[in-house]
């Protein structure tokens, strides 16, 4: 029986760019019914970006901007619930952290909080919609960690 792996490839939009558009149109354009122009906003090329590989296969993505947010976490429906969002999120926390930040933020839809704050994130703030969905702005602080 094969070995199932896992790996985790951080860089740039030129790099991984292609395979991180696939994934984000189809979960947040085909899946939750998010419009092109609010997925595409402009800010990728700005980005170091993260795409998760299940035996070499691209199955999840996520973004880390220059002021230390979290967005565009996106794991393909049939690689949920085997750690790779986790995965995700630790190298970009990892990340922010080589950059010297002393926080992470991001903007969680409101059936993830619990995923994140068993990472650590602290939910903040009211409830707000952006692209039409619930969402909770969430903070892990990167100092003492």
């Amino acid at each position: 029986m094969q070995q199932q792996t896992l790996k985790i490839r951080e860089g740039s939009w030129d790099e991984l760019g292609a395979d991180a558009t696939e994934i984000r149109r189809e979960v947040f354009v085909e899946e939750q019914g998010v419009s092109r122009q609010e997925e595409w906003d402009g800010r990728d090329e700005e980005c170091r970006h993260f795409l998760a590989l299940w035996n070499d296969l691209p199955v999840g993505t996520a973004r880390l901007l220059p002021d230390a947010h979290i967005g565009r976490v996106a794991v393909l429906a049939n690689a949920r619930g085997q750690g790779v969002g986790a995965a995700l999120m630790r190298a970009a926390i990892e990340a922010a952290r080589r950059q010297g930040q002393p926080a992470v933020a991001l903007a969680a839809q409101t059936h993830a909080l619990d995923f994140y704050a068993r990472l650590g994130f602290e939910a903040h703030g009211p409830e707000f919609l952006d692209a039409g969905i619930p969402h909770r702005n969430m903070r892990l602080s990167l100092r003492d960690r």
